[in-house]
């Protein structure tokens, strides 16, 4: 059964449906520019976490260019804690390596019930 039948099937039963976030993982590769996070540009859906995962050598720490979304200091071979993705998403760099830059495309998470 498609998670459309399913949708409609309970909303039609009067049933509250709901879906658990996602999870994106972004890696820092620490190449400079934009190569350095793949992948780059980035696709999440707004509720969905996300998560930086170094796998470099260097500390990095990464932050939206609007300032939503800061990670706080990532050690080589850790990850961020999983952030709600709030926003529509946008440009962020790593605020110690100011020339790794990426891009980040939120979104809207929507259903359509078909009948």
């Amino acid at each position: 059964m498609t998670v459309l039948r399913v949708i409609a099937l309970g909303a039609a039963l009067g049933l509250t449906l709901s879906v658990a976030p996602a999870t994106t993982t972004i890696s820092i590769v620490a190449n400079n520019g934009a190569q350095s996070f793949t992948p780059n540009p980035a696709t999440a859906v707004s509720g969905d976490s996300l998560v930086w995962r170094n796998n470099d050598v260097s500390v990095h720490r990464i932050v939206l260019d609007d300032g939503s979304l800061d990670t706080g200091n990532i050690n080589p071979g850790a990850s961020s804690p999983p952030m709600a993705l709030t926003g529509a998403g946008g440009r962020y760099h790593c605020a110690i390596h100011p020339d790794m830059v990426g891009t980040l495309s939120a979104t809207p998470c929507s259903f359509t019930l078909a009948p």
